[in-house]
């Protein structure tokens, strides 16, 4: 089959949206006040955004941006390292440096591009890198595409990674990746032996700390939570989360930041950040600085519905970042949920393999009202029973690494649970 012709053979999605069952891309056609969106013409309670801090909407910020689309047009129009480097990226770097006690920054036009700049442009052929297998995926593909021998470690296993440090050739440099905060579960790395084990075996840290920057420390990050800026030497960052715009960011050394300005591939062979994202991200960045209760009043409504949740029997880990994922089942069950949900006016995130086991990801910010989160307990709760009266048949729908969205096949008994599904979800 021709790599173009097997593209029909997909179907499951189609099979998901005929089922009203399809929870991606949702279009959404506005804002309104706290947490509230518009999607496909009905306002919902959005539990699943990274806008932590609930600047998104901020008039300062959206008015930061359109002074700079004024001021310097719509886009840089090349690459930072030729024409495309604006004294506005400049200055974002110098505050981000400040801010997060780090010598020096250098912004990306995404944060995509910040965690691949960071890894694939430090490492090369002999390298080694280490990255915890539930690391996002720009670390994931920046490890691969970094020239470097790639090795796996167990989510947080310390004392596997220093195993694997161990059997390591003397040759060759060593760096190790790790979220953070953990996308998925909305876990924190274990820094503090994360720092021992890098030091004991001379490999060079990378913390990704895109959900953690803005919101943890006062919005210092995952590094100050743990009074560890110091001693972790490179740390990547993402402005769609906490800091309301697109982009990313490195951070370290001024030699390390040096050496990536002319080897970080997506960097030199990319446009710069526009001046919209750019100013946006430093006048949220100003607003973290001078506003931490922002951080601490996201973190506050997460531990509210973490135990709200917990209350109603949902399977919810324990935490302290605003992500909270809740274990629903396999994937069906959970895009039933999700619709449910929908249906009464809450919009959160279905999670499906590859990208972690089906789950729903909540996130809860600073803009969430107590009203708000109140109305969400609600709808949580009045989808107990419906989703407890599907007889779901387990067997083969378990969550799975290889699929998205499993649908019964042709043995299973499919009937039974589809006529449940059409009559819950019109």
């Amino acid at each position: 089959m021709d790599i173009v012709g097997r593209c029909a053979s997909f179907t499951r999605s189609h099979q998901a949206k005929s089922l009203g069952l399809y929870p991606f891309y949702a279009a959404f056609s506005g804002r309104g006040p706290g947490a509230a969106c518009t999607v496909g013409g009905q306002d919902v309670i959005v539990c699943g955004s990274g806008d932590y801090l609930g600047l998104a909407t901020d008039p300062r910020v959206t008015e930061a941006a359109a002074e700079a689309a004024r001021r310097y047009g719509t886009g840089p129009s090349g690459s930072r390292l030729l024409n495309g480097n604006l004294d506005l990226h400049e200055r974002l770097e110098d505050e981000l440096a400040q801010f997060f006690g780090k010598p020096a920054a250098l912004v990306f036009a995404t944060g995509y591009q910040a965690g691949l700049g960071a890894v694939a442009g430090l490492c090369r052929t002999g390298d080694h890198v280490l990255v915890d297998q539930e690391a996002h995926a720009s670390l994931v593909d920046a490890a691969r595409l970094s020239r470097a021998k790639v090795h796996w470690f167990p989510h947080n296993d310390t004392d596997r990674l220093a195993a694997e440090l161990k059997a390591l050739p003397g040759n060759g440099g060593r760096m190790v990746v790790v979220d953070g905060v953990y996308s998925m579960r909305g876990d924190l790395c274990p820094l503090p032996d994360l720092v021992r084990v890098c030091h004991e075996h001379r490999a060079t840290l990378v913390v990704d700390d895109a959900h953690g920057a803005g919101v943890l420390a006062g919005g210092h990050g995952t590094c100050a939570r743990y009074g560890l800026t110091d001693d972790v030497p490179v740390i990547s960052l993402a402005f769609s989360k906490a800091f309301a715009s697109v982009g990313g960011a490195v951070l370290g050394d001024r030699t390390v930041i040096e050496y990536l300005r002319h080897y970080a591939r997506p960097l030199v062979f990319s446009a710069g950040a526009s001046p919209a994202n750019t100013a946006a991200a430093l006048q949220a960045l100003r607003i973290v600085r001078d506003e931490p209760w922002r951080g601490r009043a996201a973190l506050d409504n997460a531990r509210h519905m973490r135990h709200a949740l917990s209350a109603l029997g949902y399977r919810v880990p324990h935490g302290d970042t605003p992500l909270v994922p809740v274990d629903i089942g396999d994937e069906l069950r959970t895009a039933i949920a999700w619709k449910l949900l929908l249906d009464r006016g809450v919009h959160v995130n279905a999670v499906m393999p590859p990208a972690a086991p089906a789950c729903l990801r909540a996130s809860f910010c600073a803009s969430h009202t107590r009203e708000q989160l109140d109305a969400v307990t609600t709808a949580f709760a009045d989808i107990r029973e419906p989703l407890a009266a599907l007889a779901l048949p387990e067997t083969g729908l378990a969550a799975s690494h290889t699929s998205h969205l499993r649908l019964p096949g042709a043995g299973e008994p499919a009937e039974t649970w589809l006529a449940g599904i059409r009559h819950l979800l019109p």
